[in-house]
């Protein structure tokens, strides 16, 4: 549990996330437990046990369970909160896309971990990467005090009645559900006002508007239904920001889809996300202080991707490299590298581009792994040619295994 000096509290990614759903108070949270966010769904028990919220618990048998148990509880009118990670975000694959189509706005906690084979418990993000077309909204955070902000926001952002979709508050596992460090909450009476009463729209609970659920809808309506979901995606990207402001106005943390570090007169930039971002910061630091113009460009929202503040804030430099904590076999890029390049496709003159795949399966990124990647887009800059579009950073043996 979190330890607290006056308004600032000494507490874990997961504990910042527990506290956030304590004051949230949502109806239903429906969860079965896995590492690394086990601690979220156990810290929050705890204060339904204590009698501090009014939270129905539901402790289910698998994460797919856990996934059908909010949909049933969000469809009928509740709001809804869960936590996951990896194997656990594995096994609720059927249900994320069941979740988008109806348009529940659930909000789901992941502590990023690797896939099995082999057998891994810590951090890399194949897990969320690989349900990011699930039409779910997906934020990443870098510290355990913007997990708590985040938390609070997405409940505003997959609620707005422009947007109606399930949101994703996505960090790193061990690194940040793990790490013990200060944050600021709010009162409970300012997030309680914040989020606002709950207004379930098509209900399954109000009997005098009866309405269907899960229907059978093949090819005459399918396309349409989908199409709508997808829709929602575009104002989400002004939403977040709204939402964002907001909470800055209320916190003094604002938020946006993206975060640009010493990033305006820079030649050579860093995309990256979630904790990766934090060190990254130190490394553009020391780099200046050497004089040298470099800078970052960390992704706060992913789902939905923001194309035009990448273009606006990569399109000066000379080189970038995107960093990915998740491999797509058999492509040419990493899921974010790709992403990036496609952004940056339709520019006459645009960035020279590369991808380093880095800390699968927990492996640690170090200030020097940061630097030497900087080292090598100032080559690339130089030169003006990429000779390795996708590399591997911080691998044995080098970028090729035998």
């Amino acid at each position: 549990m979190a330890s607290t000096v006056g308004s600032r509290m000494a507490t874990t990614g997961n504990g910042a996330a527990a506290y956030a759903m304590k004051q949230i108070e949502p109806h239903v949270v429906a969860a079965y437990p896995i590492t690394p966010t086990t601690t979220v769904v156990e810290e929050f028990s705890e204060y339904v046990n204590n009698g501090e919220v009014r939270t129905e618990f539901v402790p289910t048998e698998s994460e797919h369970s856990a996934m059908s148990a909010c949909i049933g509880a969000a469809a009928a009118g509740a709001r809804v909160i869960t936590a996951t990670a990896s194997q656990g975000l594995a096994l609720m694959w059927e249900m994320l896309y069941i979740a988008s189509g109806m348009r529940l706005p659930i909000v789901l906690i992941v502590g990023n971990r690797a896939l099995s084979a082999p057998i891994n418990i810590h951090c890399d993000h194949s897990d969320s990467m690989g349900a990011r077309d699930s039409g779910w909204i997906q934020l990443y955070c870098k510290n355990a005090q913007e997990v708590y902000d985040t938390v609070i926001q997405a409940v505003r952002i997959g609620e707005h009645p422009d947007v109606r979709l399930p949101v994703m508050v996505c960090y790193d596992g061990f690194i940040t559900t793990h790490a013990i460090t200060p944050i600021d909450p709010l009162e409970d009476e300012k997030v309680k006002a914040f989020i606002g009463p709950y207004k379930p729209v098509y209900p399954l609970l109000d009997v005098h508007n009866p309405v269907t659920y899960g229907a059978l809808d093949l090819f005459d309506y399918y396309f349409e239904h989908r199409r709508q979901s997808i829709e929602a995606m575009v104002p989400a990207l002004r939403v977040i920001q709204q939402v964002g402001a907001e909470f800055g106005g209320l916190s003094g943390r604002e938020y946006g889809l993206v975060e640009a570090y010493r990033l305006d007169d820079a030649e050579v930039g860093l995309v990256a996300m979630s904790s990766a971002a934090s060190t990254a910061e130190v490394a553009v630091d020391q780099l200046r202080e050497q004089g040298e113009p470099v800078g970052l460009l960390r992704l706060r929202a992913y789902r939905p991707f923001p194309i035009s503040e990448v273009v606006r804030r990569l399109r000066h430099l000379k080189a970038v490299c995107v960093l990915d904590r998740a491999a797509a076999p058999g492509a040419q890029a990493g899921p974010v590298g790709l992403d990036v390049r496609s952004a940056l496709l339709d520019l006459n003159s645009r960035p020279q581009i590369t991808n380093a795949v880095f800390g699968l399966g927990g492996r640690d990124l170090g200030l020097d792994d940061i630097v030497s990647v900087f080292r090598r887009l100032q080559k690339i800059a130089q030169s003006g040619r990429v000779e390795e579009p996708l590399f591997y950073l911080g691998l044995r043996g080098g970028n090729h295994v035998d």
